[in-house]
This record gives structure tokens, C-alpha cells and sequence, in this order.
């Protein structure tokens, strides 16, 4: 049976799972490896240079992250995408997303296989590949993934109030309940800097426009209620960039 040639680019910030997916890549027939990169920087250089028909897209690296490349493509070239992650909740944002296929880390050799005949047939609609590189790009920007018992939730940013950590658990918090969130403090700070999230203290994030009202405890702490009415403490190290934020 004649496979059609796919034209492949691997894009990850660690040089053991670069490895291994070539590797592993290396047995899959009609398959030819035609560029590695970094980072997302170097990832849409190569994109534009090699016109790969797949990229296999680790999501968390430095530089640039594996949303903001897919979103950078732009009317370029579109190859079709699939995500490689070790973090669960971006594997299933991928896959809510409509991704061709997800891969999580360390990658079977089946899986692969599985992912790279799925791209293949989809390489054959270049309208189906731009329909999916667009629902990719935007998920990053419009959900958050939180875990309800054995369920993972797709959230708007717009209806998470705020996230709270309590020792290693860290809780998303809407107006009707909370979920649990899949991510540290400092991860979710990160994903959400360009919204309208900020952190006030070193446990808590808020949704600044959930805010309600902000109340001195001290001279240098602050108390902010938001619109369910949950009160959190603002550190003192937090409460002059909060109050420029709310231009309070």
C-alpha cells in the first residue's frame, strides 16, 4: 500500500524526548524527519523554511510555548499539528479543542503510529488542517481545565473568580462551586499574565474583574471581596500593584 510521504518536524526543549520520537519515528513508514527544534522561536523559522506536513509540538517550552507557535502560523504555512505533552490537562484541552491527536510523554511507538496516519489522512484537506491549527490556537486563550471528582472541566477565564492554594491542592473558584485545579500557582500566574488575572498573594490569584471592593486591614494590607463575596487577603507586597490595576 502506497503511504504518502509526510515531511516531519519535531519541536520539543529537551534533547532526550527529541530522541526518542525520532527514533521511534525512524520505523514508521513513509516518514521523513526533516528539521528538530528548541523552542517555539526556532519551531516557526523551520515551519517557514521546511514547509513540514506534521509537526509534533511539545507545548511547554521556554522562548515561545507550542499555543503561541500555533497561533503565530498565521496564513502561512499550515501543517497539520500534533501536541506532545507530559501534562494531562493540556492533553485534554488539545483534545476538546478538535487536535488531530495528542501524545503523552514518554510516547509509545503504537501511539505514534496512530497519530501519524491520522495526520496523514488529514494532510490530504488543507481546508481540514487550517480549520484545526484555528481551534488549537484558541485554546489557550478561552479555557481552563479543572478536575471535578473523576470529570475534567472546560472553564472560561471570564467565570473563574479566583484560584487558591491550599498546601499542595490548588482550587479554581467560580460562582457556583470550585474545581480542582491541575496546575500550580505559579504555572497558572504564567498561563494567564496577558488577563485580567493577578496574583495578590503568594496563595491566591483573582480575577480583577470580579472585584467588588477593597478594604485596609492595615497600613500595608488589604482585603479585596469579590463578587460571590469571597474576602482575600492582599499582601503588602501585592497591594500596590492591585490597587494600580483597579486604579483604586
Amino acid at each position: 500500500m502506497d503511504h504518502r510521504v509526510m515531511k516531519t518536524l519535531i519541536v520539543d526543549d529537551e534533547p532526550i524526548a527529541r530522541r526518542v520520537l525520532r527514533e521511534e519515528l525512524e520505523t514508521v513508514p513513509a516518514v521523513i524527519i526533516v528539521g528538530e527544534a528548541e523552542n517555539g522561536k526556532q519551531a516557526l523559522q523551520q515551519i517557514a523554511a521546511l514547509r513540514p506536513d506534521l509537526v509534533l509540538l511539545d507545548l511547554q517550552m521556554p522562548v515561545m510555548g507550542g499555543f503561541e507557535v500555533v497561533r503565530k502560523l498565521g496564513g502561512g504555512h499550515l501543517p497539520v499539528v500534533v501536541i506532545v505533552t507530559a501534562f494531562d490537562q493540556h492533553a485534554i484541552e488539545a483534545f476538546e479543542a478538535g487536535a488531530v491527536d495528542y501524545l503523552l510523554k514518554p510516547v509509545g511507538e503504537k501511539q505514534l503510529r496512530r497519530a501519524v496516519e491520522r495526520a496523514r489522512k488529514l494532510s490530504e484537506s488543507p481546508s481540514a488542517v487550517a480549520d484545526e491549527v484555528a481551534r488549537i490556537a484558541s485554546v489557550e486563550t478561552r479555557k481552563i481545565v479543572g478536575r471535578n471528582g473523576e470529570e475534567y472541566v472546560l472553564l472560561d477565564p471570564d467565570e473563574i473568580l479566583a484560584f487558591q492554594a491550599e498546601g499542595e491542592l490548588v482550587w479554581i473558584v467560580t460562582a457556583k462551586q470550585r474545581f480542582l485545579a491541575t496546575q500550580s500557582l505559579r504555572v497558572i500566574e504564567n498561563h494567564l499574565k496577558e488577563q485580567q488575572f493577578r496574583r495578590v498573594h503568594r496563595n491566591a490569584i483573582v480575577n480583577v474583574n470580579h472585584v467588588r471592593k477593597m478594604s485596609a486591614l492595615s497600613s500595608q494590607r488589604w482585603l479585596v471581596t469579590l463578587s460571590n463575596a469571597l474576602q482575600v487577603v492582599v499582601s503588602k507586597r501585592q497591594a500596590h500593584n492591585i490597587r494600580n490595576v483597579l486604579r483604586w
